[in-house]
């Protein structure tokens, strides 16, 4: 990220010309909601301090779902928390960036409350954001739901910007826009500050356009936070330095099982999946075929049934805490159905209505003992299970299909992620590029254990460093 050895005023200069040239201008990418009015003048306040990372004076976007008590909003893309009283403080990882030389360069644009409004949503859309749009193809999907902090990225707006996942937001969209991203062990980062789905679920990760890059913002937002009673196992196996094994001999003797369940039906990124196999042999990978995650639709099934009713728990409470005219995720839905031209042009809010339908002491028990059984389907019988079986160090398979073309009469294509089991588990999961199918980028796997971030991150850094994909150039290059 400090390749360049620019200062820091220059550095965000720069970030702030190309977020002009390519958000609402030339390809009108629309990944950037906002950016920090007040970024230019902590930029050369960085300049006069003393360095204090390999973060300092580097410009990163984040979602707007994460608080920042700053001149910008946070409203997860939604018109209807434009008028909430803006947070006291900084969402915890805005926190940590911040004290580790990091300038807030903007919000970045999602999908819409995270995607979890409508089955027939589009990725990338919000009604605050529009659209945002894949940098390799303006026509085709930039995945989602942290679909502008990817694209950010791919066009080269910033170096790094920070992400959240439920369920594939992170891995989705950066694999399909082909940059790098980090789905973290839930509990490694921080969520206070953060729009919530659920706690079981919910983090917040890296995407960058290098594993280098990743595993050092993960080393700067990483660790406990006593307003995250999940954080609380994170100060025992957090590290300083998540790239203290990176190394170009990391692959060699690490034992990988490949999950073809995982890896879809599409002949062509079986094709570019069997040449990222064979570079893993040479860089001296022992790869174990025919491995499978027990349980995985079984998981995902449970793990659904609960998300709704946690949803609309943790929301009701953030709201409540946040206060403001929008308190409940009913203020939400009766303020969507008042600006229904704006908020639900192109799809309603169907989960939102069923989201608040859970209500009750039976919906909350139901609630607990899907969650119970998913946690358990998913990771001590599910990855745990696979991995033990095979005698495995991680998992790996192809993240993604080609992105689909953007129908926001249809919604999202289907498209396949192979997010389910580390985000159902609360797993890590690393996704880098791996080539192209169609022209659109397609992704690599790495999926481990429980707190195995180190790993992951080395073995992605090593296969990162003898493959052609890792610079992706998008439609962006030239301008």
């Amino acid at each position: 990220m400090r390749d360049s050895g620019w200062p820091a005023p220059d550095l965000v200069a720069d970030a702030l010309r190309r977020v002009e040239a390519l958000n609402l201008n030339g390809p009108s990418l629309r990944a950037v909601i906002e950016t920090n009015p007040d970024a230019p003048d902590i930029a050369r306040g960085l300049e006069r301090a003393l360095a204090r990372g390999p973060l300092h004076g580097i410009p990163v976007l984040v979602k707007d779902n994460l608080d920042t008590a700053d001149a910008m909003r946070t409203t997860a893309g939604s018109l209807a928390l434009l008028d909430a009283p803006a947070p006291e403080r900084d969402a915890s990882v805005v926190a940590r960036l911040r004290a580790a030389g990091a300038v807030i360069l903007g919000k970045a644009n999602l999908s819409e409350w995270a995607n979890l409004r409508s089955p027939r949503s589009t990725s990338g859309w919000s009604a605050r954001g529009g659209l945002t749009l894949n940098p390799h193809d303006p026509r085709r999907t930039a995945s989602g739901s942290s679909s502008g902090s990817a694209a950010a990225v791919a066009a080269g707006m910033v170096p790094a910007a920070i992400g959240t996942e439920t369920n594939g937001s992170i891995v989705s969209p950066a694999a399909c826009c082909g940059i790098v991203g980090l789905k973290p062990t839930v509990g490694l980062v921080s969520r206070a500050g953060i729009i919530p789905i659920t706690p079981w679920q919910d983090t917040a990760g890296p995407m960058t356009r290098t594993v280098r890059d990743a595993a050092l913002v993960l080393s700067a937002i990483a660790g406990h936070d006593r307003m995250d009673p999940f954080t609380k196992n994170a100060a025992d196996r957090v590290l300083a330095d998540y790239t203290v094994d990176f190394s170009v001999d990391a692959l060699q003797g690490a034992r990988l099982g490949i999950v073809r369940g995982m890896c879809g039906r599409d002949g062509r990124v079986h094709g570019v999946f069997e040449e990222a196999l064979k570079l893993l042999r040479e860089a001296g990978a022992v790869l174990v075929d025919g491995v499978e995650i027990p349980h995985r639709r079984e998981a995902a099934g449970a793990a659904w049934s609960a998300m709704l009713t946690e949803f609309r728990l943790a929301l009701n409470e953030y709201l409540g805490a946040r206060g403001g005219p929008v308190r409940t995720l009913a203020d939400v839905i009766a303020f969507n159905e008042a600006r229904a031209r704006e908020e639900l042009a192109h799809f309603g809010q169907e989960l939102f209505i069923e989201a608040e339908q859970r209500q009750g002491d039976d919906a909350l028990a139901g609630a607990r003992s899907a969650r119970s059984q998913a946690l358990d389907l998913a990771g001590p019988r599910g990855i745990d299970a696979a991995l033990r079986e095979h005698r495995l160090d991680a998992l790996i398979c192809a993240t993604n299909d080609p992105a689909g073309v953007v129908n926001l009469a249809r919604g999202d294509s289907g498209g396949r992620t192979a997010s389910g089991p580390a985000a159902v588990a609360g797993y890590p999961h690393l996704t880098l590029p791996m080539g192209r199918v169609d022209g659109m980028p397609v992704g690599l796997s790495f999926l481990g254990a429980a707190w195995s971030e180190r790993r992951l991150l080395a073995f992605g850094d090593a296969f990162e460093r003898r493959h052609p994909a890792r610079a992706q150039e998008t439609c962006c290059e030239a301008m």
